[in-house]
Formats: C-alpha cells, structure tokens, sequence
C-alpha cells in the first residue's frame, strides 16, 4: 500500500508540474496591449483603446500627448459627412482634433508612417486614426471615424499618395458621441461652429513598455 501511495503521489506532483508549465507557456504569449485614453468633452465622454501591439509608433506618439496634457482645452474642430463631402470622388466620414496648437502642431517632430498594409488595421466605424499631409508628417492631430471608410487604408483613393492613414486604436466607449458631434453645424469649409472643446485627455491603463522611452522628456 505504502508503494501505491508514492506511486500516486509521484503521479500527483507530475500532473501539477505539467499544468504549471502549460499555464507559464500561455503567458509567454502576450495579449495584444490596449491602453485606454478617455477624452471628455463638451459634447460627452469617448473613450479609445490603442492597439501598441501592432502601432506602436502611433500609439506611443498619442499617449506622449495625452499624458502631458497636450490635448486639454484642444478640440474637435472638423467634421466630414460623406453626404455633403461631394467635392472628394472618395467622400468620408470623419470628425478630427487637434491640440490648442493646432492642426499643424510642430511641438514634436513628426512620426513614420504605421501603413494598415503593414499593421491589419482598417478604417472601420469607431476607427482612430492620425491626420497627415505627406506620408511621415502627422504630429497630433487626429480624427475618429464614424463609418466603415475603406478609402483611407493604404491602397485607398482618400489621399493622392495612396498611402492611407494611420489607424491606431478604435473607439470603445462614445461612438454615439462622436456621431453626434459629426452631426453638429459646420460651415463651409468643413469647420464645426463652434468647435467642441477637449477638457481632458486621460490615460486610464497603465503605459505599455514599448512607450516608456518615447515618453521621457
């Protein structure tokens, strides 16, 4: 009996080891890092989830901002409908920010170019995405998509370079409120009047890794 119970104890302390070692294997595979960034304007609460896994240059960039408090008194000041956007033959459906600097913010050297070609992102409904002129030029601003929009990933017609934009993260929380924003008056030139003012910018999760040294002063 006593040769049973070693026997079986032996195979006891096995079973725990290789449950063990199957948990440490599945922590070895990261989960896909999603920081979230909760911007709280006058029209509501959106609340965004960045995708650092596969953007990490965007999505390090965009914190770098949040957590300095670049984007508090910004705001959203542009709104695109694609059913007044007919002067474009690919019409969108955007709203973008800015910080209080502007669109053309130069406070930080401008970023590469995260392509969707290369990161698997698209510009579907809730999209968060980087404003650019040339391909490695965005700094801050920024735009929220408020419908699937395929003409601004690479290979889309939206921007003569072909290059699309830079998705970065997507709208988990407030897409109702992005909608809405969309909807507010705007005039000629595609600028809400009045804009919608940006009181805070908050990161809610802690900074992924990948972000630390881009963020040092």
């Amino acid at each position: 009996m006593q040769g049973k119970k070693s026997a079986d104890m032996r195979r006891g302390l096995i079973a725990v080891a290789a449950l063990s070692a199957l948990a440490g294997c599945a922590t070895v595979q990261p989960e896909p890092v999603r920081p979230r960034v909760a911007l709280d304007t006058t029209a509501g609460t959106i609340v965004l989830a960045l995708n650092a896994a596969v953007a990490p240059i965007t999505t390090c960039n965009f914190i770098g901002y949040v957590v300095t408090g670049d984007y508090d008194g910004g705001a959203f000041f542009r709104t695109v409908n694609r059913d007044t956007n007919t002067a474009s033959r690919y019409p969108i459906d955007v709203i973008q920010a800015a910080t209080p600097r502007g669109s053309d913010d130069a406070s930080r050297p401008p970023i590469i170019l995260e392509r969707t070609r290369d990161t698997g992102l698209r510009h579907t409904a809730g999209a968060v995405s980087m404003a650019r002129d040339g391909p490695d030029s965005a700094t801050s601003s920024f735009f929220i998509v408020t419908q699937d929009t395929p003409s601004l990933d690479f290979g889309g017609g939206r921007n003569p370079d072909g290059q699309g934009f830079a998705a970065f993260g997507a709208v988990v929380e407030g897409l109702d409120v992005a909608r809405r924003i969309q909807r507010m008056p705007a005039n000629s030139d595609e600028q809400l009047t009045p804009p919608v003012a940006i009181r805070s910018a908050r990161l809610l999760d802690a900074a992924p890794a990948v972000c630390m040294k881009s963020m040092r002063p």
